[in-house]
């Protein structure tokens, strides 16, 4: 596929992710970002991240940070958004694309679990209009879930998929727009339980998560969850659901102990604590292990 001109709105994580994936691959990059002091460090962490992952850190060079949308889109074949998961923020910003950026350039939003027709209520041509849901760290996981509504055209969706391949993506189909997409919906339906586990008293967080990683989470990279069910028989995986679906949490929105959480200011890794305290050396050294097994994975593939 020739080189196209990418337009990314929003420098946060995300962001700087998607304009790596695709300055790697020859791509040219404006990514928007009205905040002076970030932008002004954009290219440094790219070429950083770069540097990390044994890359060239040159190709860095094809990302334009623009402070204004309309300078960004200007001469866009794509419109990624990539800004906070605020409903009327992705509508703002998606309109002034399309009304600022060329009449054939295709227009996405990334987030993870808004539906896209919503997001694209706006807009004057919504055929142009999809979902491109990048997984973080976006230049590192293959996965793009490409989402259509109603009104997306089929032509859309084709150039996406195939503009995602070229660079090296591995891009699904999500053929009816419901929230939380795919992988989201499987996520966090997990995280359910893990929660309520816990909330329970059934065990602490850190046994949650060693019992993930230890035991069916090492399948997961090679076995996803329909093909472990034909695996054991789907005879012996509705035996188990007849015993096991009755007793899993069913709570229609966030559990209580998520709530108390964030209530008190445990908000995870970046407050120091959550289900579980966190030193900032443990932070880096999880971050550096995400990194690297990521790379591991990669190579395995390609090679």
């Amino acid at each position: 596929m020739t080189h196209q001109r990418i337009a990314i709105i929003g420098a946060g994580m995300m962001g700087q992710g998607i304009a790596q994936a695709f300055a790697a691959a020859g791509h040219r990059v404006d990514i928007q970002e009205p905040d002076p002091g970030h932008r002004a460090g954009i290219l440094d962490r790219i070429r950083r991240s770069f540097r990390d992952l044994g890359q060239d850190s040159a190709a860095a060079d094809r990302i334009q940070p623009r402070e204004r949308l309309e300078e960004a889109v200007a001469a866009a074949d794509i419109v990624i958004e990539a800004v906070p998961e605020d409903l009327a923020l992705k509508q703002r910003v998606l309109a002034a694309a399309e009304a600022a950026a060329p009449s054939h350039a295709l227009l996405a939003s990334n987030t993870s679990v808004i539906p896209i027709t919503r997001i694209m209520e706006p807009l004057r041509d919504r055929s142009r209009a999809l979902g491109t849901h990048w997984w973080n760290p976006a230049h590192l996981i293959p996965l793009v879930e490409v989402v259509r509504t109603r009104e997306t055209a089929d032509a859309a969706v084709d150039a996406v998929t195939g503009l995602l391949k070229s660079i090296g993506k591995q891009p699904v189909e999500v053929r009816k727009d419901v929230p939380g997409f795919i992988g989201n919906r499987l996520q966090h339906a997990l995280w359910r339980e893990a929660i309520a586990l816990v909330q329970d008293g059934v065990c602490d967080a850190e046994t949650v998560d060693t019992v993930v990683k230890a035991s069916f989470g090492r399948r997961l990279a090679v076995l996803g969850p329909l093909e472990n069910a034909d695996l054991v028989g789907t005879d012996l995986t509705l035996a188990v659901h007849g015993h096991v679906l009755p007793d899993l949490d069913r709570t229609p929105g966030p559990q209580p102990l998520l709530r108390d959480l964030v209530a008190s200011g445990r908000l995870g890794m970046k407050s120091g604590a959550g289900f579980r305290t966190w030193s900032e050396g443990q932070r880096e050294e999880i971050a550096a292990r995400l990194a690297a097994h990521l790379q591991r994975l990669d190579g395995l593939e390609r090679g």
